[in-house]
């Protein structure tokens, strides 16, 4: 089977294209190198021993996609490509909302087209917004996102659903918690532009001496030690997600890719210390607006159904990611 990973050279799709590589699967990378870089191909090509097809692609322009689809003739899609800043979708919504419905419409259309018929794709659990509360199940409503970078999930999820119930594919929606970690070659990780906005990569600033210290944004939450607390999954778990979910075959669902378990950012801290025996310096800041005190996945469907669950803790997480922060970067 041939695999069309858009944004496989980003962080998330990098490693999937491993994990796909190593499964036996083709897989052909779309990219237009916005927040990734050309170079991370020949690392995963390092890192599997084997060819990957990869091109500069806009998979928001659907005569470019339906080309692509010509030229690499996929069996079915992973579809990661879009902006993903939520900060950033705040600034500027509209740049999001057209280029991330834009990017899953060609998708959806040249799927049509060329009768492509499965689909995978790369949703968040920022579509459970602030009305639900953890564990989060798959059966909850959606559609009160704290930002404009959900919304656009939400909406996108709702357009593949009316797609496949249409009887023209089959898809597999996978709301990610919150990746953390690198491949444990130490050669591909996440490598944001700018000021990253997750904690790992703050982390591992810290770490090295970057900054200065790590800011902890907030310690008076309503959690056990007063700071936010998130489901960590390791992004090499989540990579295995999309393989069993490739390997689904009962029709659509929304499945949930998280431990099922929620750490706070003091326990993140005390793990990462452990796992690269180093003091982390950092500081208690004020809180962010919009952070929700606790969220985390109930992980039980995906396993159910898939099969699937994360095996590896978060101090691999955090020995992972330094190790790549200090010779993959």
């Amino acid at each position: 089977m041939r695999v069309l990973l858009t944004g496989g050279a980003g962080y998330i799709g990098s490693h999937i294209a491993v994990e796909l590589l190593e499964s036996g699967y083709d897989v052909t990378i779309a990219d237009n190198y916005s927040n990734s870089s050309p170079g991370v191909i020949r690392k995963i090509a390092e890192i599997t021993g084997k060819k990957v097809d990869a091109f500069d692609a806009d998979i928001s322009d659907i005569a470019g996609v339906s080309e692509l689809f010509v030229k690499s003739k996929p069996d079915a899609v992973i579809h990661l490509a879009g902006y993903k800043a939520v900060g950033e979708s705040v600034s500027t919504p509209l740049k999001y909302y057209r280029n991330n419905i834009d990017c899953a419409l060609s998708i959806l259309e040249a799927m049509e087209k060329h009768g492509v018929g499965k689909l995978i794709f790369s949703s968040s659990a920022t579509v459970y917004g602030a009305a639900n509360e953890p564990p989060y199940t798959e059966d909850m409503v959606t559609g009160k996102c704290a930002n404009p970078y959900g919304a656009t999930k939400q909406i996108i999820e709702q357009i593949i659903i009316d797609t496949a119930a249409a009887g023209s594919i089959s898809a597999v929606i996978l709301r990610y918690f919150n990746p953390a970690g690198a491949h444990k070659s130490g050669l591909i990780g996440e490598e944001p532009s700018g000021t990253p906005n997750n904690l790992m990569p703050l982390i591992t600033q810290a770490a090295r001496g970057i900054i200065p210290e790590l800011q902890v944004f907030g310690d008076d939450y309503p959690t056990r030690d007063g700071t936010c607390i998130r489901d960590y999954i390791h992004v090499t778990d989540l990579a295995k997600g999309h393989v069993k979910a490739l390997e689904y075959s009962a029709g659509t669902e929304i499945l949930n890719l998280g431990t099922g378990n929620g750490y706070s950012v003091l326990e993140m801290i005390a793990a990462f210390e452990k796992a690269n025996n180093i003091k982390l310096p950092y500081k208690i800041a004020p809180r962010r607006a919009g952070d929700l005190p606790e969220t985390y996945a109930d992980v039980s469907k995906a396993h159910r159904l898939m099969g699937w669950k994360a095996t590896l803790t978060i101090e691999d997480m955090c020995r992972d990611a330094f190790l790549y922060s200090r010779i993959g970067s």
